[in-house]
């Protein structure tokens, strides 16, 4: 109940600022937008061959996994991806296997890489959302571009955004917790660890010794070991496939695991959340479910 739905919503049309602040925000529900961004040239502009030559050589950055999974638990660690720098019609080649690779990539650097490595394409889009500016009286703290292969999986995690997704082709297939499944959560903490190609082609898991362990979620939703976490049996995920030309708006703290469709190009606003009593609620939920864990 305190999840507050057993369904992502649909919105027929963008919102005013008051009625997405008030009806959304204030009250952390997700809902999938329609009809939000279809006056954005990408829409029909971001065609494989578009790309090409509006970004073409440019060196990017690729992250590359053996298994498509990039910030996840994997042999007691948690693994970051090799950071490849490669021109973006190469990354290209792969996604259309026009080159074949054993490795999964995926161009998904969350540091506002739109802006900062693709400005070409900002055009095609919006550098931020107005009415979501106007609801939060502020702009995004960075916008993203997501591109590439089907294997690619981001584990379950939550960020402290309040997100707007926007898929501008293919689909993305999201698994949500809202914050109140927390209890239900497993969390551990983990030496960070980064993928590191050797010479024979293959990958070697290398311990970043000076940082600190990170705390991260090493459950599967998908196929979870209640065996191990019996807790999570009492979660209550929730399902939703965002498609082209729609817009999930994804609340600060709610938990997600994200699939995609081959080729899936998406763009993502991430607006800082307020760290108001929401927050506060949300910290005394974890606080307590540690602390349940020690009685």
């Amino acid at each position: 109940e305190l999840g507050g739905t057993e369904s992502v919503p649909y919105l027929d049309r963008p919102p005013t600022p008051l009625e997405f602040y008030r009806e959304w925000v204030s009250p952390n529900k997700p809902c999938i937008i329609q009809n939000a961004i279809s006056h954005w040239p990408a829409l029909k502009n971001w065609t494989s061959a578009y790309l090409r030559e509006v970004v073409g050589p440019k060196v990017v950055s690729v992250a590359v996994t053996p298994n498509g999974y990039a910030d996840a638990v994997f042999q007691d660690r948690f693994v970051m991806p090799e950071e490849r720098q490669m021109p973006f019609m190469d990354f290209l080649d792969i996604v259309e296997k026009k080159v074949t690779s054993p490795n999964v990539f995926y161009v998904q650097k969350q540091c506002s890489n739109l802006t900062k490595e693709f400005p070409e394409l900002v055009c095609d889009v919006q550098p931020d959302i107005p009415w979501m500016s106007e609801a939060l009286g502020k702009k995004p703290d960075a916008v993203n571009f997501w591109l590439g292969e089907a294997a690619a999986v981001t584990s379950l995690h939550k960020d402290h955004y309040e997100n707007l997704y926007c898929v501008i082709s293919g689909e993305k297939h999201f698994l949500l917790h809202p914050p109140s499944d927390r209890p239900f959560i497993p969390y551990e903490l983990y030496q960070p660890a980064t993928y590191q190609v050797s010479e024979d082609g293959s990958f070697e898991i290398v311990d970043e010794m000076s940082a600190d362990k990170v705390p991260w979620i090493p459950l599967d939703p998908l196929n979870p070991n209640l065996e191990q976490y019996p807790e999570y049996a009492q979660a209550k995920p929730l399902q939703c496939t965002v498609k082209a030309g729609e817009m999930l708006y994804l609340p600060s703290l709610w938990f997600h695991h994200v699939q995609q469709s081959h080729g899936c190009i998406a763009v993502n606003y991430w607006y800082d959340m307020e760290y108001d009593l929401k927050y506060s609620y949300y910290q005394l939920l974890d606080c307590l479910t540690e602390a349940m864990k020690v009685l």
